[in-house]
């Protein structure tokens, strides 16, 4: 593997509480200098302790406030480590890294193996289904009002599993759940934990799990929850990529492609 060959270059990345930590050490172990962006102060603090150049938080402003970051950090490469399902973040970072802008590069985690679960478009899947199934959301909370408009209808008994942060109480209150079918919590990020979601499961006597086809920890405990209870996992596909972003799949393949 290659070392970078401008040590001092500034590497502008943007992840959340899982490969993050991960691929920020990493970058700084190799010598890059490393900003990070995080949607939240919570997802902030799992990079403390990292000698960081930046650490802001905060949702992006568009294009053009990108390209006026890119001009006064001197930012060299972008690494868009965000969530699959952040279609706008990363559609705004292409635009962005357009022309003479930083190279742009795509972490996105590899497509896990689907096993029993059923991969599908949308909820219009779930709600052809038999009713009184008792399924729990695992999805974010903004989706939440979407997603139980569609189903609410069929006699489902509806549960959801949201961030420990006031919007999203409010957002999964608003989409019409009962605050005793909600569950609030951050899903473990390390080991093969899982335990609460299986507690949850087993406590609601659910039935069916939906959450999006996310890759990573959190996908990968909701296959093994349902695999060992026997519940019906549904997928939401994940959205495609635009085919001029160059993705890689590991922290292997960033820095290889990074020098």
């Amino acid at each position: 593997m290659h070392e970078p060959r401008n040590r001092q270059g500034h590497v502008w990345l943007l992840a959340g509480t899982g490969e993050g930590p991960l691929i920020a050490r990493t970058l700084l172990a190799k010598g890059w200098q490393v900003s990070v962006s995080v949607v939240s102060s919570s997802a902030a603090t799992v990079y403390d302790g990292l000698p960081l150049r930046h650490l802001w938080i905060g949702a992006l402003t568009g294009p053009q406030a990108i390209r006026g970051l890119f001009e006064r950090e001197g930012i060299d490469r972008v690494v868009d480590a965000t969530h699959p399902f952040a279609t706008r973040i990363t559609a705004q970072l292409l635009e962005a890294c357009g022309g003479e802008g930083p190279t742009l590069f795509r972490f996105e985690r590899p497509i896990e193996p689907l096993a029993g679960a059923r991969l599908i478009e949308g909820v219009d899947a779930l709600t052809s289904s038999a009713g009184g199934r008792r399924i729990l959301l695992a999805l974010g909370a903004r989706h939440l009002p979407a997603v139980v408009a569609a189903l609410k209808p069929g006699g489902h008994h509806l549960h959801a599993r949201v961030l420990p942060s006031p919007l999203a109480l409010r957002q999964a209150l608003a989409a019409g759940l009962h605050a005793q079918r909600l569950a609030v919590h951050r899903p473990q990020q390390e080991g093969d934990g899982a335990s609460l979601e299986a507690a949850l499961c087993r406590h609601w006597a659910i039935t069916d799990v939906l959450c999006r086809q996310s890759g990573g920890i959190t996908e990968r405990a909701w296959h093994r929850v349902t695999q060992q209870q026997g519940l019906q996992l549904w997928l939401l596909r994940r959205p495609p990529l635009p085919e001029q972003l160059e993705t890689v799949h590991s922290v292997d393949q960033l820095l290889d492609r990074l020098c």
